[in-house]
């Protein structure tokens, strides 16, 4: 757990959803983390963190990467070691993106979503999507080094409506 000296080190940012309807197109949600610098903090992002991948330092892995939401527990999750990112990061943010595959798929369209946000046992944030319902694509945790070099959570879930590649490269900008 973390001190107030330290702020946050090492969180977990998982997301679940129900499968969707027998017959229908399969709702495909993923976690993406995007790193900034301190030199262009809200600028392109120094690189992404998604699909079963991670970070090149290995301080942000996606380990659970569901492409239908069935199963037990979190669907997608991702853990963040902020206290072990480089001192030239000064942000990270998360977002969750749809997969657009069988047309364009909405949060209102996607049963029983959330995401939920933890460092350890304590549960930072949670969100269940519905003030961004008619979005494609949303930011759900912005991760931001003080000047004191502690990192804190700034909790605001916005909604794009976009592709996710295009997602990818404006999540970190705010919506277009």
């Amino acid at each position: 757990m973390s001190s107030l000296s330290k702020g946050l080190e090492k969180v977990e940012v998982t997301l679940k959803w129900d499968p969707s309807p027998m017959g229908a197109p399969v709702h495909d949600l993923d976690l993406v983390a995007a790193t900034y610098t301190g030199d262009d903090p809200h600028g392109d992002p120094d690189y992404l963190v998604h699909f079963d991948s991670r970070s090149p330092d290995g301080t942000i892995t996606l380990s659970r990467d569901s492409r239908t939401g069935q199963g037990f527990g979190p669907d997608e999750a991702m853990t963040l070691e902020l206290e072990r990112l480089a001192p030239s990061y000064a942000r990270v943010v998360v977002g969750v993106a749809i997969q657009q595959g069988g047309g364009r798929t909405t949060f209102g369209d996607v049963s029983n979503t959330l995401v939920e946000i933890s460092e350890g046992y304590t549960k930072l944030a949670a969100d269940d999507f519905a003030g961004v319902a008619a979005s494609t694509a949303a930011t759900v945790a912005e991760f931001v080094r003080t000047d004191g070099g502690a990192w804190e959570l700034r909790n605001k879930v916005t909604g794009f409506d976009t592709e996710p590649e295009s997602f990818a490269r404006e999540m970190g900008r705010g919506p277009g």
